[in-house]
Parts: C-alpha cells; structure tokens; sequence
C-alpha cells in the first residue's frame, strides 16, 4: 500500500522522540502503540479526519521522519511538531536541586509532546484508576481490540484504532466486566464519551481551567486529569497525586528515603511550573531510584469464574 503522506520535522538541537512518545504506550501489548524493535515506533490515532496509522523514524541526530497512513493522515502530520515536542519551552527552567540538575545535563534534549487529543488520553487514564498498571493495560488491550477498527496501512499485526466516542458510549456493561473494568470505572468511561465534543474543546483553554473542567465530571479525580493533561496538552506542571509509586519514587530519589503526595508537592514545589518536567527527567536519566518492591499481586478477577 502507497503511502498517504510523509514529513520529516527538524529540531534546532538533537531529538530522542521515543521518550517523548513513551508516556502514550499502554503497556509492551497496546494494539495503539508498538515498538517492534527495528528502530521505529508504530501509533494509531482517531482524528477529527478519520483514522491513522503512522511509522516514525530517527532521520538524523535531530530529525524525525513520520509515514502516515489513512483518512487522518494530512491532520496527524500537522500536528506532528506538537506531538514531537516542538512547543515545549523550558527556555525558564533552571533546576537547583543537584539530582535534577544531573538529571537535566544527561538527557536535555528531553521534550514533552502533546496530542491534542483529550477523550484519547482521558479513557485509558480512566480505566488505571486504582488497579496494577499491567492489570489496567490488559483491560485496554481487551476493549481496543474488540471495539477498535482496524488499523490503516501496513501496520504491525494485531494493531487497532482506538474506539470512537460513540463506540465507547455503546460497550455493554458485561463487555466492560469481562474486561476486568468494575461498574465505577465503566460508568465514568461512557459518561465522558458523551462528553466527547466538549471534552475536545479544552485544548484551548488555560491549564487551570482544563483541569477544573476535567475534575468536575463524576469519576475524574486529580490524578486522572494530570495525567490526561500531560498527554493532551503537554503540561509541563501535572503532577499525578494519588500515584501509588510516583512519591515514593520522589522521595528516594532527592531524599533517600520515601515519602507521601504531601511530602512529594512539597519537594516538587520549588520547581514549579515544571513538575512533571521533572518526573520525567529522572525516569528517562536514569537516576529515578525505588528500592525493589515485592512479587505483584496476581490479577484481581472481578467477574464470576
């Protein structure tokens, strides 16, 4: 199959997109997001324009080049450059602390994206609510691959769009239950599905708003819109309270020791408007530190054997 369209976007210093594009994977199986280990890194989307599938390639030191795939081609390789990061301005961020300053000087080439896709980062944020991360990401895998469409082009096997608003407002409640999603997740998942118009329309508004707007639909707490935000909107300054492991992580790591969300705004505080600006510096440098933890949990089952 011939490709739809095709842009190379160019940085004024060298590019690492695999750790900006990092966040939007939802665990090594997202059928939305592969790595097949070649170098590229595969992504479907759901635009306004229709569906994409898109392969993305390091150009040169400091250059991506995007294939693009499907009905949403031309308008995902528009917003590509903000997708990559070329808006993110950390011209004012001048980190004191020596950790985050060693962290800073080992990847400052470290740029956060954004998709301008609010339902897209909202649903999967939603559905890890208060479970295991690879808990959260099989019960995604399970719904994009029952209620997504295929993907556009010659994508990796196994890849699919993620459903529309009106598909997920139309997933029945035992489809949501076999996927291991309890009632209280699905139900806020369908609701900001009907929302879907309005939801999009954020993007263009301040943070503070954003994430007044967000908090105020049943279900949506702080950390679901941080973590929406930093995806959608690229906020450099959500910081995901209520995160079982992002203040113990926090805390050993600029303290040696571990601490509660209190103790991690604390600590972050000084380096505010770029908090999860530095989240995301110590995990990609490296240097983020957690003793080992224990075996996981097994998957909690909450449909009847």
């Amino acid at each position: 199959m011939s490709v739809v369209n095709a842009r190379t976007v160019t940085f004024p210093g060298a590019v690492s997109f695999g750790h900006t594009l990092a966040p939007l994977r939802r665990g090594s199986g997202d059928p939305c997001f592969q790595v097949p280990g070649d170098g590229a890194v595969w992504r479907t989307s759901l635009l306004p324009s229709g569906p994409v599938t898109v392969q993305l390639r390091r150009a040169s030191a400091n250059a991506v080049h995007c294939e693009a795939w499907g009905g949403g081609a031309e308008e995902f390789l528009e917003r590509l450059p903000a997708l990559l990061g070329a808006d993110d301005d950390a011209s004012d961020f001048v980190p004191t602390h020596p950790t985050v300053a060693e962290a800073q000087r080992r990847v400052p080439h470290l740029r956060l994206g954004h998709t301008g896709q609010v339902l897209e980062a909202l649903i999967p944020a939603i559905i890890e609510q208060r479970v295991p991360g690879a808990d959260a990401f099989r019960s995604w895998r399970v719904l994009v691959t029952k209620y997504g469409t295929p993907a556009p082009g010659p994508a990796p096997a196994r890849m699919r769009v993620p459903p529309s608003a009106q598909a997920w407002r139309h997933i029945p409640s035992w489809e949501f239950h076999l996927a291991n999603v309890d009632p209280g997740r699905a139900q806020t998942v369908v609701g900001c599905a009907r929302r879907a118009e309005s939801l999009e329309r954020l993007v263009s508004r301040p943070a503070a708003e954003v994430r007044e707007a967000l908090m105020s639909l049943p279900g949506v707490g702080q950390w679901t819109a941080a973590e929406t935000m930093q995806r959608a909107l690229g906020d450099a300054d959500a910081v995901s309270v209520g995160d079982y492991h992002f203040p113990k992580m926090i805390g050993w790591t600029l303290l040696g020791h571990p601490v509660d969300d209190a103790g991690m705004l604390e600590l972050l505080e000084p380096m505010r408007p770029h908090r999860h600006r530095v989240v995301r510096l110590l995990e990609v440098s490296g240097l983020a530190h957690e003793p080992r933890r224990g075996a996981r949990l097994p998957v909690q089952q909450i449909h009847s054997l």
